[in-house]
């Protein structure tokens, strides 16, 4: 029969109500010692106690140590009294919480009478491995029960730690939604608490989706991490405990390995180039998490650091490569210092858990990061990218999406430059606000355009964009106003379908919400839009908003379209009744009357101050198409610049008329018009009833025509040509006197 030896020799004291038991190289559990002391004061009937190299114990009945042996009793006694006792130090033991990893005590200096006053803590004991279980019939008191039981319970805490912490790191680093949170939040999670520092390396450029990047693979050193400043390592390295456990480890002395750069980060390559078939490839190639000193990994760590940086030898160095759903996107280096436990074999698991997570987590951030930007560019060029300044009229715009983590959206805006100086403000609303929205918003507006380069009534208009609307599909529902404002006349004609109300704001002060034929949305098909032509007052301010604005969880639309109306007047109040106030800032202070809640869909805003042209700049004449329409044409054009003062264009201004004029003539059957505005600019207008657009050409030598054109383009600071429904226009612009040409441009 194996013996096994008890904590000390001599004899042991019997059980004392207030007395200690010391089992092993632990203190025993109350319940475990008092199990062991009842036991070995009343032991069985022919029970055998064992003896270990001298040692006495109380035999039955308080007999004196150093008797013979006693009769062997039955073996299921002597296992059940041994379980007994071992399970009745296992449920003393896990009823006392453990704050950390067990600290066992060693015997110091104590009394003759068994029990140790003196405790000194000694090393955390490794795991039993390759002994024997304790036999059962062994003595109680030699401990090897609770042994056993500390040392399991020792490393199931050590094992529930690990969980507990690669639980916690992989939720701090699924928190993070962009690759730098990402990054962060692994280095965060693991600096101090897993490692003393960190590196973090990256693919550039890092492949999204099944991208396949071309050319050599190079990693790139996104970011790192440090327990204590170098200073703090190098004088622990340099104690005489730190400098014997390295020295006898026989791994580098990191004060060495400075943990501090100029920046405040390791000192390590920056970049590096993997090598097909090195050391760094074959690594990374096997997935897996390495110690730096397995075979291959440090050639991998000096290339991955760099020739210059020395690499740390033995298990204090982790190599953990970060592979995602398809490939290798990274690797991760985790270091620790010589004054701190090498790493472990289960802790290459917990890199292996925190390596996944993370290079799944950043995969995912280069999706997601990708269909943002895909989104926001789709967004942006749906939507102008500046607003026209228009003779008679200045424009301000908002746009405002449902989140900010998806700026997409079906509502629009745009301001369209027509002919005769006019403008038209649009301003939509898509249902929804998603990919499929922002998309049937482009194609709505783009039609838009194209039918107001067509000069069709603002009823007109709504009607195609229905149509379109339902060739798009059943469900392509969207509001839409749609006005066209003429500085000239000082009048404005709205057409609406579904759109809430545009509101104005008048010169003195005065907001009022414009009533304008309310009509159906845009795709439900078969209904009439009907337009109103209203008054257009210098000074006023038009706001043409979408229901964002307006309406939402907390209110409705009547109400916000009532609460919208006070907030113009009352900025208006502010800034004075004789002038209005700063486009830009009434804008600003619009978007300010929405409160927390108040947003949950997409705003789009347009204002527009008319300010108009004044009759005395505005110079109109009707001519037959005769041959002599040309020459009236020249003297009406010199008799209003003389009139505004602008002798000094005549020539210029009286040949491009004539030009222009004279094509006009050439194919037009009704009366030619001819309107000349004076603003920044001098702007000629020459609207005839042919739908052909004039075309610039080279004319050749013997080319009696073909000329006209090509005078307009060189002469003029710019000219176009726009088709109407009743023909077309052809205009140019002349710089005022002392005033920079501008680039030109049709």
């Amino acid at each position: 029969m194996t013996e096994y030896p008890t904590s000390q020799e001599g004899p042991q004291p019997a059980a004392s109500g207030g007395g200690t038991d010391e089992v092993g190289h632990g203190k025993a559990p109350r319940a475990a010692a008092e199990a062991v002391r009842t036991h070995a004061q009343t032991p069985p009937a022919g029970a055998e106690v064992p003896r270990s190299r001298g040692a006495t114990v109380p035999g039955a009945g308080g007999g004196a140590a150093g008797h013979g042996p006693a009769d062997a009793g039955p073996a299921d006694a002597r296992t059940r009294d041994g379980e007994a006792a071992r399970n009745a130090g296992r449920r003393e033991a896990e009823a006392v919480p453990a704050p950390g990893p067990l600290s066992p005590l060693v015997p110091g200096s104590g009394s003759g009478s068994g029990s140790l006053s003196g405790m000194v803590p000694a090393p955390t004991p490794a795991p039993l491995s390759g002994t024997a279980p304790p036999l059962s019939g062994s003595d109680p008191v030699s401990g090897s029960g609770s042994v056993s039981a500390s040392g399991e319970l020792s490393v199931a805490r050590r094992e529930g730690d690990r969980l507990r912490f690669v639980g916690a790191a992989t939720r701090r680093i699924a928190r993070g939604i962009d690759l730098d949170e990402i990054v962060l939040g692994l280095c965060r999670a693991t600096v101090p608490t897993f490692s003393d520092a960190i590196l973090v390396y990256l693919r550039d450029p890092l492949p999204v989706g099944d991208e396949r990047p071309v050319g050599p693979v190079v990693l790139r050193l996104r970011r790192t991490d440090r327990l204590r400043p170098i200073d703090e390592i190098t004088q622990a390295a340099d104690s005489s405990e730190g400098a014997g456990a390295a020295g006898a480890s026989g791994e580098l002395d990191f004060s060495q390995l400075p943990l501090v750069g100029p920046q405040g980060d390791l000192p390590a390559a920056e970049l590096c180039e993997i090598r097909t078939g090195g050391a760094l490839a074959e690594v990374l190639r096997g997935v897996r998490p390495v110690f730096g000193s397995a075979a291959g990994a440090k050639d991998a760590l000096a290339e991955l650091l760099g020739s210059e940086h020395p690499v740390p030898r033995g298990q204090r160095a982790i190599l953990a490569p970060l592979r995602g759903r398809r490939r290798v996107i990274g690797a991760a280096v985790f270091l620790r210092t010589p004054d701190r436990d090498a790493f472990e074999q289960n802790d290459l698991l917990v890199a292996a858990q925190l390596a996944t997570h993370t290079a799944l987590g950043i995969d995912k951030a280069m999706l997601y990061g990708r269909e943002a930007y895909i989104a926001d560019e789709l967004q942006r060029t749906m939507l102008p990218d500046g607003l026209p300044q228009p003779t008679g009229v200045r424009l301000a715009s908002r746009y405002l999406p449902a989140a900010e983590t998806a700026r997409v959206g079906g509502d629009w805006y745009d301001a369209i430059p027509l002919p005769g100086s006019r403008v038209a403000l649009v301003v939509g609303d898509v249902m929804g606000h998603s990919m499929t929205s922002a998309a049937i918003m482009g194609q709505l507006r783009t039609t838009a355009q194209t039918l107001a380069q067509l000069d069709l009534p603002p009823a007109e208009v709504l009607h195609h964009l229905d149509e379109q609307a339902q060739r798009l599909g059943s469900d392509r529902m969207a509001t839409c106003l749609y006005a066209v404002y003429d500085p000239v006349s000082h009048r404005i004609t709205i057409a609406n379908a579904g759109h809430p109300p545009p509101v104005l704001l008048h010169l003195g002060g005065r907001a009022e919400v414009l009533r304008v034929p309310p009509g159906a949305p845009i795709g439900v098909g078969g209904v009439d839009f009907e337009a109103v032509e209203l008054d257009a007052p210098a000074g006023a301010t038009l706001l043409l908003y979408t229901d964002g604005l307006v309406e939402s969880r907390l209110r409705d639309v009547w109400t916000g379209i009532e609460q919208l109306r006070e907030r113009l007047a009352t900025t208006a109040q502010l800034t004075g009744l004789d002038h209005p106030p700063p486009l830009e800032a009434l804008c600003d202070d619009v978007l300010d009357m929405l409160g927390p809640g108040d947003r949950d869909d997409d705003i789009a805003l347009l204002a527009a101050r008319f300010e108009g042209i004044a009759p005395s700049d505005v110079a109109y004449w009707f001519l037959d198409p005769e041959e002599t329409a040309p020459g009236r044409a020249r003297r009406f054009a010199r008799r209003a610049l003389t009139r505004w003062g602008l002798e000094e264009l005549s020539d210029s201004l009286e040949l491009l008329v004539s030009e222009v004029v004279t094509n006009a003539v050439r194919y037009a059957e009704r009366p030619v018009t001819l309107r000349l505005l004076r603003t920044d600019v001098v702007r000629c207008e020459v609207g005839d009833d042919s739908p052909q657009l004039p075309r610039q050409r080279r004319a050749r030598d013997t080319d009696e025509g073909g000329r006209g054109l090509f005078l307009v383009n060189r002469l003029a600071r710019r000219w176009g040509a726009t088709r109407l429904s009743s023909g077309k226009v052809v205009w140019f612009e002349l710089g005022l006197p002392g005033t920079v040409p501008a680039p030109e441009r049709r």
